[in-house]
């Protein structure tokens, strides 16, 4: 889950992605656990999904009943049997770099002790499968939240649905957690909008085995703030630019919070700075400071009113009344320091509506409330927003705790996992 459409963590601290070699499934009507465990051991790091792409295929090809479709390394497996309505269910491949602490590639079968609720889905009012009530048999290492679970359970109901009520089309696509130019299903959806077709939309990020609808939408911006260079026992003599940005950064800090409702759920926004860099030297006075600010904005603004939004906030002005800038007028322009500060949008990824207003929807809601679990809002961000783009409803709905998600400690509830197959296959059989 990259969460956005964001930049490759650095290099450093990493352990390099392993060789690639090739991968085996076990058979895809066996046991979740096992299945999760060999993609787990399957390493993924995003730009190195061949391997596993060209696994996920082969098995998919020795069933008949799909039709298996490849661009890259997003492998589409679909039914064609004329039924009234086409869902998609889709989930990535690839993860983050493996831990330099912990080595979580190949992964284990184990069991945890006391696993604490998740706050999330008490807020759903939902049980879930972490009920903290004694040990639990995991599948732990990195992907087994995200989202190789969600893909397990992707493949084995691809496999053994054989004639479900509703066409379906099985989307696996690669470069999820790395920018988005390279996303496989935004790539797939641009070469091949026919492939992706549907009524509806399910994918699998770590969610607990709830739904949470639509997502926030995402902005990342940096500012530069320029000064003027001095040594620092003459700092009279300079401009600090980190000394300037300190009012824009107090702005971030102290902006408002809201909470917005959209078609029945609330979702909670976010304005934080998340990067600073200045310096040259301990005895010169920096005469530049870039600053790097992520909004995470609600549903209920469109990506540009977004943008209008949080630089009126950073420019000191109200928040409230956003209005787009029509034809050539000017978005709002912040000074600090020397003069105008120099404002770069490095990504801005619109938000999604929940998608729950479609009959289609209305049955996954049952199924998940049939088992305990709730529905609430996605306050990061996912592909959700890439269906929603492209008219195609969708929620989120996948096993395992998403606060794992990219942790050492990433570790997935076999029950969750089943539970989700569960789910699905009622909905969909």
């Amino acid at each position: 889950m990259s969460d956005t459409a964001s930049s490759p963590p650095p290099p450093g601290g990493q352990v390099p992605a392993p060789v690639a070699e090739p991968v085996a499934l076990p058979d895809l009507n066996g046991d979740l656990g096992a299945l999760t465990l060999a993609l787990v051991s399957a390493p993924s790091v995003s730009g190195a999904e061949a391997p596993l792409a060209d696994a996920v295929q082969a098995a998919l090809a020795a069933h008949t009943h799909l039709e298996v479709l490849r661009h890259g390394n997003t492998v589409v497996a679909r039914t064609r049997l004329g039924r009234r309505d086409r869902v998609v269910v889709a989930g990535h491949l690839d993860t983050v770099p493996i831990s330099p602490r912990t080595d979580n590639v190949p992964g284990s079968i184990e069991s945890h002790e006391n696993l604490e609720s998740l706050e999330s889905l008490e807020d759903l009012g939902g049980t879930g499968a972490q009920d903290g009530q004694g040990g639990q048999t995991v599948v732990w290492g990195r992907g087994s939240v995200d989202m190789k679970g969600g893909i397990a359970v992707g493949l084995q109901l691809a496999a053994t649905l054989t004639a479900p009520r509703r066409d379906v089309t099985w989307v696996f696509y690669d470069n999820e957690e790395v920018t988005s130019d390279l996303n496989g299903l935004g790539l797939t959806l641009q070469a091949h909008p026919d492939w992706l077709e549907a009524d509806f939309a399910v994918l699998g990020e770590p969610t607990g085995a709830q739904i949470e609808g639509g997502c926030n939408g995402t902005l990342r911006i940096y500012l530069t703030v320029h000064g003027t260079a001095a040594h620092s026992g003459r700092a009279w003599r300079g401009v600090n630019a980190v000394h300037a940005a300190a009012p824009i950064i107090e702005r971030a800090a102290n902006a408002p919070v809201r909470e917005v409702e959209v078609d029945g759920l609330t979702y909670r926004e976010s304005l934080s700075v998340v990067s600073i860099e200045a310096g040259v030297a301990t005895n010169t006075i920096p005469d530049r400071c870039r600053i790097g600010v992520n909004y995470r904005f609600a549903p209920d603004l469109a990506a540009d009113e977004a943008l209008a939004r949080a630089l009126r906030i950073l420019a000191g002005l109200p928040a409230d009344g956003v209005e787009v800038p029509d034809g050539d007028a000017e978005l709002p322009v912040i000074t600090a320091g020397t003069g105008r500060v120099d404002v770069v949008v490095d990504d801005l990824s619109p938000a999604a509506r929940p998608g729950l207003d479609s009959p289609l929807a209305a049955e996954l809601v049952e199924a998940v409330r049939a088992r305990g679990g709730g529905i609430g809002p996605k306050y990061g961000w996912t592909d959700v927003a890439r269906f929603s783009a492209a008219g195609v409803p969708a929620v989120n709905l996948g096993p395992g705790d998403p606060v794992l998600c990219h942790t050492d400690d990433e570790h997935c509830p076999v029950d969750q996992i089943d539970s989700v197959a569960s789910i699905l296959r009622d909905w969909l059989a």
